[in-house]
Parts: structure tokens; C-alpha cells; sequence
């Protein structure tokens, strides 16, 4: 089964998303240690994905009267779900996994374990079409 064009937009989104997650996670790790830096850091990743996601992936889908605040708010109360796959994944690694850059490959390992659920929960409840009668 080949992906569709709307998923294969998601997931270079989220390459964008994983590479400011880790930019900000090494930029802020040194004063809020590796785990507070990590969620500082999802929350900036998922802000530039919510953003990326509006323009690019599901711009042909209306927000209809939803505001773009109220959109934001929806958008990472959704992503709840793929942010604790995506934190679980990142402890493990760092607690499991003893190699330089072990925090960098917790990033892109719980990247990897949220996606599909943050695809989802962003296709059928953040940007779900209106369809008209």
C-alpha cells in the first residue's frame, strides 16, 4: 500500500519538527538537564509542526470557524498521546542506551514512536475537513 502525498507531507514536517526538537533540546539542556530540556523542547518542535502542518500538509482542509489559537490549543492537547510514546521512548533510550549522542537518538526514536498517532489525531480531529451537504 503506498502512502499518501498528505502523509509523506506529515512526516518531512516532522523531520523539521525533530531537527528544532533537537536544536532546542541541546540549547537548553545545560540549564534545565536532558529531561525539563526535553519537554521544553516538544513543546517547540510541536509548536513549528502545528504551524508547518496548517501551511503545508492540511492547507486544503478549512478550518472553518476555528480560530487559529483555538486550532493551536487542539492541535497539542492532541498530540498528548503521541508526547508520552514519544517521551517513553526518549527515557528508555537515554537510561537503556549508553553511546555518545544517546539523547539525540532518544529524539528521533520517540519521533518515530508518536508519529503515526499524531497523524491521526491530527488528520481526523485538528484539521478534519468540512464536508458540506
Amino acid at each position: 500500500m503506498k502512502p499518501s502525498p498528505q502523509f509523506l507531507r506529515f512526516c518531512v514536517v516532522g523531520v523539521v519538527g525533530l531537527g528544532v526538537d533537537m536544536a532546542v533540546l541541546y540549547a537548553t539542556a545545560w540549564a534545565l538537564g536532558w529531561y525539563g530540556a526535553r519537554v521544553l523542547s516538544f513543546t517547540a518542535a510541536a509548536t513549528a509542526t502545528w504551524w508547518l502542518n496548517r501551511r503545508f500538509t492540511f492547507q486544503a482542509e478549512g478550518t472553518g470557524s476555528t480560530s487559529a489559537g483555538q486550532q493551536y490549543l487542539r492541535y497539542m492537547v492532541s498530540m498528548l498521546g503521541g508526547a508520552v510514546l514519544n517521551y517513553a521512548a526518549y527515557v528508555a533510550t537515554l537510561h537503556w542506551i549508553d553511546l555518545p549522542g544517546k539523547a539525540a537518538l532518544g529524539v528521533a526514536l520517540g519521533s518515530c514512536a508518536g508519529l503515526l498517532s499524531n497523524y491521526l489525531t491530527a488528520r481526523h480531529l485538528v484539521f478534519k475537513q468540512k464536508h458540506q451537504a
